[in-house]
């Protein structure tokens, strides 16, 4: 197998991170213990965000995969392959994770199979192994390596959960929208507006938030309020960045757009 470059996967710039209770110093003592970290909360609420930040903070190496229905175990541990030469080994992202000691970031990890999400229980045990069958090689980890996974726990159902068994794997974070305050203050940073325009931005997907449930799956992300800013910021008007950004995304329901229109001409 040739070198992997390590570099590659250090994120050198420090990503914007704004915390709103004591998940840094309790992910660096999840770390520190090397234990397995599930972060559990709805889309756009600064889970991938926190991960980035914390593997800048540990300059460590972060390896992320954005898991899927069709993702196969040997998507995630390596399979052969044929070229010129014959066939070679091609390790997978959580192989080389293992390998080079980085965090292995399994993003909505309840889209991939329950069959090929068992392949990451040696990692996240005492033996802190992987076992690549196909090869006839066990990796042992390096001391550095971290497995981290996140999903939405509104989207779960019977067919789209994780086993017990892979559960009790993992110390969990839970993660949520911030309070009106702290999200005014990351709209403002993110979008480049200011402080009036990003409270305006937090009140209507407050009120989103409110019709979960009741006609929305889920109310507007941070991360959507992020994108409506950034639009206003680039000189879009404020209803017809709302539009773009926070109501033709969230829902196709021509009564539930109405409402959320509504709501934003009560602010603009």
């Amino acid at each position: 197998m040739s070198e992997v470059d390590r570099d590659q996967y250090i994120v050198s710039e420090e990503p914007y991170y704004r915390a709103v209770s004591d998940e840094i110093e309790m992910y660096e003592a999840a770390y520190e213990a090397r234990m397995p970290v599930m972060l559990k909360g709805p889309t756009g609420c600064g889970k991938s965000r926190f991960v980035e930040y914390m593997a800048w903070k540990l300059q460590k190496p972060l390896i992320t995969v954005a898991c899927n229905e069709d993702m196969t175990a040997s998507d995630l541990v390596g399979r052969f392959l044929l070229d010129i030469n014959g066939t070679r080994w091609q390790d997978g992202p959580l192989t080389v994770a293992a390998r080079i000691g980085a965090i292995c970031y399994l993003d909505e990890v309840v889209e991939a199979r329950q069959d090929t999400t068992v392949v990451i229980h040696p990692l996240t045990d005492h033996r802190r192994v992987l076992p690549l069958e196909k090869k006839g090689e066990l990796v042992q980890a390096h001391p550095d390596f971290q497995i981290v996974i996140s999903y939405n726990p509104g989207y779960q159902s019977l067919m789209k959960d994780l086993k017990q068994s892979t559960k009790q794997r993992f110390g969990g974070l839970d993660f949520s929208y911030p309070d009106a305050e702290i999200e005014t203050e990351i709209v403002a940073h993110e979008g480049g507006v200011d402080a009036e325009m990003a409270g305006k931005l937090v009140r209507i997907a407050e009120r989103s938030r409110n019709l979960k449930g009741h006609g929305l799956d889920e109310g507007m992300s941070t991360r959507l309020l992020v994108y409506a800013a950034q639009l206003v910021g680039k000189g879009i008007e404020p209803v017809a960045a709302c539009q773009m950004a926070l109501v033709t995304p969230l829902t196709d329901d021509p009564d539930m757009r109405d409402t959320l229109i509504a709501a934003v001409n009560t602010y603009f």
